[in-house]
């Protein structure tokens, strides 16, 4: 299918902009809680109503001055403005219109997008009055919905998807192109927003000195030499001992689920302060998920030279039970060494798409179990690659063999076909000679 129209959700922090975008989708997909300022990127999501599909794209709440990490959200809303066809104006229907708004409808009058002024907390009718005041503001009738209800959505969906543009249909016979997805994990503020924004050249995650300033995992499609590569920005994980506050345990949930979801991660770790404990668990986390990891050093023209080795010395120790991972030196603020992530990621691709013909890895088994028999009379009768994405060869033994001669015959299969970093699963059956 081609590019699909679309809808930007805008508004002042707390009218129910996330809880619009759940509703509309049907799930829980944006993080929503009580209290403003939560959503702070744009996060966009494939919706669909009545069999016309669109991007439905929520953004954080659009205010004039506040703080400075306030401009920059309200610069993300501003962005996903201009890229809409068409706009979900968020006004809180149980007190109107207040002097906040203000800034967001002047801006709104000039647009030449359809916008559609929504009057939500209407709960239920007695209460729909309310909203006749809000034709005041120049952009068309109002909308009375209950976003938390889903009272009125469907009168405001059937709407909407009237205005939007066509989508032409492409070659059903066509092959749809995969489209890798890629994590981007660590601790809070080690700069994972700025080497999101860095890879996929706009600024789209907002970016702060601040830790936790990404509640959510946001993603974005980016054509590379390679073909497409979709890129999530996740929140930055921490112990849960140190989870205080609900927003940041269900920015965890989603980070998690973005990386078991995930074929590739970057685990992003802030070489000025060293491979920390956490970023040792985050690791097996990961790796634990099934997915390639590629370790990222930002920061690195912080450090210098005597700080540099010791790092080295701590990706021996600390991560050694990752194999073959590669390791790059970046500033994601400067962008050194940022353009030897992607050649990098495409050769993770590759190996996480290996198809090795079973001839070649029976040929490789027998000449580990040449070199290296295994204890107690245990042999490799016959083996086989069952699947990709990752590599999973099965074993038909004549006996259990030991963990630890699996795991050699692992690194046997991963020299011997350039496997790198890519997990490699090992399945053993039993199978009389």
């Amino acid at each position: 299918m081609s590019q699909l129209p679309v809808v930007a959700i805008v508004g002042r922090p707390n009218v129910g902009k996330s809880t619009l975008m759940n509703r509309i989708l049907g799930r829980r997909e944006a993080i929503v809680e009580e209290k403003p300022g939560v959503t702070r990127d744009r996060k966009e999501v494939e919706a669909e109503w009545q069999g016309h599909p669109f991007i439905l794209v929520d953004t954080g709440g659009w205010l004039t001055g506040g703080t400075e990490i306030d401009q920059k959200v309200s610069r993300q809303a501003e962005a996903a403005i201009a890229g809409a066809d068409a706009l979900l104006f968020v006004v809180d229907g149980s007190i109107g219109a207040i002097e906040e708004d203000d800034h967001v409808v002047k801006q709104l009058r000039r647009l030449s997008q359809p916008v559609f002024v929504v009057a939500n907390k209407i709960d239920d009718a007695k209460h729909q009055d309310q909203i006749w005041d809000l034709v005041g503001l120049g952009l068309g009738t109002p909308y009375p919905v209950s976003a938390l209800h889903g009272r009125g959505v469907g009168d405001l969906l059937d709407d909407l998807v009237k205005v939007l543009p066509e989508v032409e249909e492409d070659d059903e016979d066509a092959e749809p192109e995969r489209v890798f997805g890629i994590a981007l994990v660590g601790r809070p503020n080690v700069g994972k927003s700025t080497l999101f924004n860095r890879l996929i050249g706009e600024n789209r995650s907002v970016v702060h000195d601040m830790p936790g300033t990404t509640r959510d995992t946001v993603d974005t499609v980016v054509q590379t030499s390679e073909g497409p590569v979709r890129f999530l920005d996740t929140a930055g994980m921490r112990r849960r001992s140190k989870i205080d506050e609900d927003t940041e345990y269900y920015s965890v949930v989603r980070a998690l689920k973005a990386v078991d979801t995930a074929d590739i991660a970057l685990l992003v770790i802030d070489a000025s302060e060293g491979i920390t404990q956490q970023d040792q668990r985050l690791a097996e986390r990961v790796d634990a998920a099934g997915c390639p990891i590629v370790v990222v050093l930002n920061k690195w023209d912080r450090l210098g030279t005597e700080a540099r080795l010791d790092i080295q010395d701590q990706l021996e120790r600390k991560l050694s039970f990752l194999p073959d991972v590669p390791a790059h030196r970046t500033s994601a603020l400067s962008g050194k060494g940022v353009e030897k992530l992607l050649p990098s990621l495409n050769i993770a691709i590759d190996a996480y798409q290996t198809r090795v013909p079973t001839k070649k890895v029976n040929d490789v088994i027998r000449l580990a179990q040449q070199a290296q028999p295994a204890p107690a009379g245990g042999r490799v009768l016959y083996a086989t690659q069952g699947a990709t994405d990752p590599p999973t060869f099965t074993l038909f033994a004549n006996r259990e063999l030991p963990a630890h001669y699996v795991r050699y015959l692992e690194r046997s299969l991963r020299e011997a076909f350039d496997l790198g970093p890519t997990p490699i699963k090992m399945r053993l059956r039993k199978r009389s000679e």
